[in-house]
C-alpha cells in the first residue's frame, strides 16, 4: 500500500497491511508534526505532492528495499494538506522474519522517502513561513 492522502493516517491500517503471519517483526515509523522548528513555534505545516511521481518514486524505494532485505510485507501512508502539531504526517511499516532486517529496512525506506520523493513541506510560524526540503523537479519529468 502506497497512500498519499489528505485524510488522517490510519496507523493501525498501515500496520495491518504490512503485517504477515510468517513475520517475527513488524517495524513502524510514525513521523509527527513538531510544535517548534528553527527555534520558532510552528502553527501548522502544509504538505504538497506531485502524486503520480511520488507514488512511482516510493515504489522504486520499496523495490530497492525488497532487494536488500527479505520483506514479507510493507505499507506507507503520507499526508498532504494542512497539518497541525501532533498530527501524523507519515507512517511506514515493514515486516520481516527477524527484527534487525525490519529496523534496517524501515529506516532505509523513510530516509529515502525524505531524500527522493517529491513531497514538499511549508512550515508556517507565528511570524512567517518557509518551504523546507523541497526537491528540485526536472521539467522533463512533468510531461
Amino acid at each position: 500500500m502506497i497512500n498519499i492522502t489528505e485524510k488522517p493516517i490510519d496507523v493501525q491500517k498501515v500496520i495491518e497491511t504490512a503485517s504477515s503471519l510468517g513475520a517475527g517483526a513488524v517495524n513502524v515509523f510514525i513521523g509527527t508534526v513538531r510544535n517548534t522548528a528553527h527555534n520558532k513555534n510552528v502553527v501548522w505545516l502544509e504538505y504538497e505532492a506531485y502524486e503520480s511521481m511520488a507514488v512511482a518514486e516510493t515504489r522504486k524505494i520499496i523495490d530497492e528495499a525488497a532487494h536488500r532485505w527479505p520483506l514479507m510485507g510493507w505499507a506507507i501512508s503520507h499526508r498532504i494538506g494542512t497539518l497541525k502539531p501532533g498530527e501524523v504526517a507519515v507512517a511506514v511499516a515493514v515486516s520481516t522474519k527477524h527484527r534487525k532486517e525490519s529496523f534496517e529496512a524501515c529506516q532505509f525506506i523513510i530516509d529515502r522517502i525524505k531524500e527522493k520523493v517529491p513531497l514538499f513541506k511549508k512550515e508556517v510560524f507565528e511570524d512567517g513561513e518557509e518551504w523546507v526540503g523541497a526537491l528540485p523537479v526536472a521539467t522533463s519529468n512533468l510531461n
